[in-house]
Formats: structure tokens, C-alpha cells, sequence
């Protein structure tokens, strides 16, 4: 009986080596959000990573439909092949926590590759509100309960997740205004006719050197070289507080170990050069590769803090 169970195992272990050795051998599609956004600008950035690292074509498949419903069951969907993949920001692992219509679940359904990238969000408010710190705006907000708004320009999303975490720890009623795009919503900010964003950090800080908008602190634990010279909200009252967008790759679950120590291992070495470390530094982001495991506990990690305090908030999907 052990003989026949080693054997077993020896084939298994054989198989998964000659699935990463023949590994690719036809094109791979990595799934990702809508056009243009920085979930796509990840995809095609660690697409053709890939391409470069395998010698076959990495193709970007764009799937915009539900705020990433649409690509989250694709890829519950997929043969664990290794030639459907997933590069998506932090919000496809909220899905199920503010849709009750998602059908897949992600730590059953995807098996974690990397962690590619954070990003962190900048509090701002107009440059005519009579504030300068972060204290100072959540005094008026308390003072004043319900009667400030701010922007955001989709549930779930960074600019969203940010402002509520900050609303929860600061303990403040601030009202959301939903917007179908950020453009629109920065504008009506710029204006004054809203009163704060957790804007992104790299379409934020051109708007605060131009004077447009006027940044309160950033939402990194620590400052960051991404935000020179800004504080943290942490150390202006709320302390603990901090959000950054984050961007992974995920396979189908059943993916081969193989197959993600292969994926995990070329996208590691692409993520630690100084040029992709500059390139998405340029872009507002800081790279942080991860092992599979360390990703997946940051999913569960994540998924566990986001449920309470979107069941606190009351925060429902569309």
C-alpha cells in the first residue's frame, strides 16, 4: 500500500514538472477590468511582462461588465491550464461582500499568483473650504453632522473604500455622492459644490500642484516618496487609518503548483528590476511582489476588515 501511494505521488509530482517545462505552448489570456483605467494599465503592464519572460503572447482580455462581476466568474470558470489568468485590483475579492448576485467566491474559486502593486488615495478638498489639516476637517464634520459631502465614482472602488474606512475611524457623517467617472466628480470638487475625495493618488497630486485642489494627507501608514512632503490622515487624529488600491494575478483554483511558482517566480524577477520599479513609481504605484501564500492571506485578511465595516456602513453594491 505505501509503495502504491508513493507512486502516486512521484506521478503527480512528475506531471506537475512537465505541465511547467512545456508551459506555454499556445497564447494566455489574462482577464481584466474596462479600458483605460489603472486595473487595465496593470494587466498590459504584466502582460507583457510575461510575454517578454515566456516567449509566447500574453493577451489582455478586457471585461468591464459589473465592476468585475463578469471577470471574477470568467476565471472561476477556467480550466486550471494556465492559460486563462486574472490581474484585477482589491475590489474583486470585495465583490461578494457588496453584491449579493456574485457567484463566485474568491478563496475558493482563485488560486492566489502575486501581489503586483499598491497605490495610495490623497484626502482632498476644495481650495476654497476653510481647512488645512485633516483635524480641522473632521471638526467641521462633527460640528456639523451630515451636511458635507464627498465624491466617488463607484461602490467599491478606491476612491469609494478609502473615504468610507475614514468616515468608520474618525467617526464622522460625511454623505456620499456617486459619480459614473472620477472627471466629474473632480470637477465638482474643484468647485466647492462637494466637500472632500480620496482621489488617486496619481491624477491627485497634478491637481494639488496646479492649486485645483487642496490635499489634506495621504492615505499611506507612513509618508511616502509617491507624495512628497505630505502627512499621513494617521497622524492627523485618525490613527491606524490606512488604504492603498491594491493590483494582483490570480489563476483558476486547481492551478498546477508548478504553474503559479512559474508565474510567481518570472513576474517576481520582472517586479523587482529598476525599471518596472520606476515605471510604476512614475504612475503613482509601488510594486510588492509577494509569494502565493503571502497573497492569499492578504485576500482573507482583507475580506475579514472590509466585513465589518461594510456591514457597519450599510454599503450595498448596485
Amino acid at each position: 500500500m505505501f509503495a502504491i501511494r508513493l507512486f502516486l505521488l512521484m506521478a503527480v509530482a512528475s506531471a506537475g514538472l512537465a505541465s511547467a517545462q512545456n508551459y506555454p505552448n499556445k497564447p494566455i489570456r489574462v482577464i481584466t477590468g474596462a479600458v483605460g483605467g489603472g486595473v487595465d494599465y496593470n494587466a498590459r503592464a504584466v502582460a507583457q511582462a510575461l510575454t517578454n519572460a515566456l516567449g509566447q503572447q500574453v493577451i489582455v482580455d478586457n471585461r468591464g461588465g459589473g465592476g468585475g462581476i463578469m471577470a471574477g466568474e470568467m476565471l472561476a470558470k477556467a480550466a486550471p491550464d494556465g492559460y486563462t489568468l486574472m490581474a484585477y485590483s482589491s475590489n474583486i475579492w470585495l465583490l461578494p461582500l457588496l453584491r449579493e448576485s456574485v457567484s463566485f467566491d474568491p478563496l475558493k474559486d482563485f488560486a492566489p499568483i502575486t501581489m503586483v502593486s499598491t497605490a495610495p488615495n490623497i484626502l482632498c478638498v476644495p481650495p476654497s473650504l476653510p481647512v488645512k489639516s485633516v483635524q480641522e476637517l473632521v471638526g467641521m464634520a462633527k460640528a456639523s453632522p451630515g451636511k458635507l459631502n464627498y465624491a466617488h465614482a463607484g461602490i467599491g472602488g478606491a476612491v469609494h473604500m478609502a473615504a468610507e474606512l475614514f468616515l468608520s475611524m474618525a467617526g464622522i457623517n460625511v454623505v456620499p455622492v456617486a459619480y459614473k467617472a472620477n472627471g466629474p466628480a473632480y470637477t465638482d470638487v474643484m468647485s466647492g459644490q462637494i466637500q472632500m475625495i480620496f482621489a488617486v493618488g496619481f491624477t491627485a497630486i497634478p491637481l494639488v500642484q496646479s492649486g485645483k485642489f487642496k490635499a489634506l494627507g495621504v492615505s499611506t501608514a507612513k509618508r511616502t516618496p509617491l507624495a512628497p512632503g505630505m502627512p499621513t490622515v494617521a497622524e492627523q487624529g485618525v490613527p491606524g487609518y490606512e488604504y492603498g488600491a491594491m493590483n494582483a494575478v490570480f489563476g483558476p483554483k486547481g492551478l498546477p503548483r508548478s504553474l503559479v511558482m512559474k508565474l510567481n517566480g518570472e513576474l517576481g524577477k520582472w517586479m523587482r528590476s529598476a525599471e518596472t520599479k520606476e515605471r510604476y513609481f512614475n504612475s503613482g504605484a509601488e510594486v510588492v511582489p509577494s509569494t502565493p501564500e503571502e497573497l492569499g492571506v492578504i485576500v482573507k485578511a482583507d475580506m475579514a476588515k472590509w466585513g465589518k465595516i461594510i456591514k457597519e456602513r450599510g454599503i450595498h453594491g448596485e
